[in-house]
């Protein structure tokens, strides 16, 4: 139990490091939070920082997902292996490094979920890109691609366990979208080219 806990603990604080905040103080030092959506997310760096800085952010907010994962797949059972998934997923959203206000967990959840559930992940990408090229919307394509995973995890018939990993991280993302989706509706949505 103590290992379990120190995971759980560690995933948090992992999720908790605000790559986006940190980038954009390092490269043009402003915070983040203040410029574009105010979301400390790889989209809002885009936006406010650069396209270089902003593929810097999503890989480090994927490689957080990933690791403290991949480290619990070789120490844990199947549920506190999906716990720590949705551990570090809340440690980005709700960073105790950035007063508890962070990004929408789309990046992590993704690095989170690769490892456990590699082939719904890739299903979801697919899904993810096709609607940004149809619609050139970031938020659009996220919302898509969570609503999508849940299902894609039962059809592929996943341990209990991993899918409901999926299917709360998925719910995270869409929780944290509720904004995103009332401007889609009034049309007052950016688009992202």
């Amino acid at each position: 139990m103590p290992q379990i806990i120190l995971i759980l603990i560690l995933a948090y604080l992992l999720g908790s490091i605000p790559f986006s905040l940190i980038i954009a103080r390092l490269f043009k030092g402003i915070d983040i939070r203040n410029y574009g959506s105010g979301n400390v997310g790889a989209t809002n760096v885009l936006r406010t920082v650069g396209r270089k800085e902003a593929a810097l952010a999503l890989t480090a907010d994927i490689v957080k997902g990933i690791l403290p994962v991949w480290i619990a797949t070789f120490v844990l059972a199947d549920f506190w292996t999906a716990a720590t998934a949705i551990s570090v997923v809340l440690g980005h959203v709700f960073p105790i490094f950035a007063g508890f206000k962070g990004g929408k967990g789309v990046a992590t959840s993704l690095g989170a979920l690769i490892v456990i559930l590699s082939a719904a992940i890739a299903i979801s990408l697919v899904i993810w890109f096709l609607v940004l090229m149809a619609f050139r919307y970031v938020s659009l394509a996220s919302i898509s691609a969570a609503f999508a995973l849940p299902i894609i995890c039962i059809g592929l018939k996943y341990p209990p366990a991993f899918i409901a990993a999926g299917t709360i991280n998925a719910a995270i993302i869409l929780i944290n979208h509720i904004e995103n989706i009332k401007r889609l509706i009034a049309g007052t949505e950016s688009k992202v080219y």
